[in-house]
């Protein structure tokens, strides 16, 4: 390798601060051991890197060419230093924390500037997942924190799963779909004659679950929560929406809610996460969600 970290920092050196006098100060090293680095690297890779023509040491375009690309792998290798540091002191390099799409994403913004504040390094993904996707995001490794999951935990132990919040649902349907003139409550065999629009499980390994869905239904199946309100607005399907995402609607009167004589989905959530993660990240977000207000944010919308 004719490129090295050590030569890069010097030639930054020497460009910011206009001289190899300047640049060895800097550095704390002597001057010839500059003009020797600087030397070795233009023999090597057969180019003249600095213009010394004139009272201060300019880059020629050879040069320019090399510190651009050269200063991002400065800044890449100082990064990595920094992450191998912070594993070192028990700060993970990245938290990846799953959330169940009846939980928007800018929900949880202001915990993470709290977070940001603690100044870990530690990066942050967030990925929405649904249904089982989100219990698959855990058991898979994509996730090392689940919020809102909901429904069994998945077989053979290894998860610690604490109490998020309700979510309430309502049945909705357009005011010109048949449901919408029909006696309350609905009867299951009324529901069962109209397509329903569900969005799709994002599960990879563990089976797909659905809720709210009748054996034999027509469904229409549709990436997000977005869509399947605005499908169920656009009088394509019946199906239950969280109170949150249809109240506005309602209000406006592009959306009844109708009574149904069977049981409403579940809308208990929770939050899990495998109980052998020792993260101090994880470990932080973990002692947040035991404030009751905390964990109300995320539901609040």
């Amino acid at each position: 390798m004719k490129l090295t970290l050590d030569a890069l920092q010097v030639m930054d050196a020497i460009e910011r601060l206009g001289s190899f006098a300047a640049a060895a100060a800097e550095l704390h090293r002597v001057p010839s051991a500059l003009t020797y680095t600087v030397q070795k690297l233009e023999q090597d890779l057969d180019v003249a890197l600095f213009d010394r023509s004139g009272h201060r040491a300019r880059l020629t375009p050879a040069g320019s060419e090399l510190m651009q690309e050269g200063r991002a792998l400065l800044r890449a290798a100082g990064e990595l230093e920094c992450r191998v540091k912070r594993v070192a002191t028990g700060w993970e390099t990245e938290l990846r924390i799953a959330l169940d799409i009846m939980i928007p994403a800018a929900q949880l913004f202001p915990l993470i500037a709290a977070f940001y504040a603690e100044e870990s390094g530690t990066r942050i993904r967030l990925a929405h997942e649904v249904l089982a996707g989100t219990w698959d995001a855990l058991v898979s490794g994509r996730a090392e924190l689940a919020l809102g999951v909901s429904g069994e935990a998945p077989a053979g132990g290894g998860y610690a799963i604490r109490m998020l919040g309700y979510k309430d649902f309502v049945f909705a349907v357009a005011p010109g779909h048949p449901l919408a003139k029909q006696p309350e409550p609905l009867k299951r065999a009324q529901i069962l004659a109209h397509r329903a629009v569900a969005i799709g499980d994002s599960s990879r390994n563990l089976p797909p679950r659905s809720i709210g869905l009748l054996t034999g239904q027509d469904v229409l199946t549709v990436p997000d929560l977005e869509s399947k309100v605005a499908a169920q607005t656009a009088g394509l399907g019946c199906g239950y929406l969280p109170t949150h995402a249809a109240a506005a609607l309602i209000k406006a009167r592009r959306l009844v809610v109708k009574a149904v004589e069977e049981v409403t989905p579940v809308g208990n959530l929770y939050y899990a996460w495998r109980s052998q993660e020792k993260g101090k990240a994880l470990r932080w977000f973990l002692k947040r969600l035991e404030q009751q207000d905390v964990r109300a944010s995320l539901l609040r919308y």
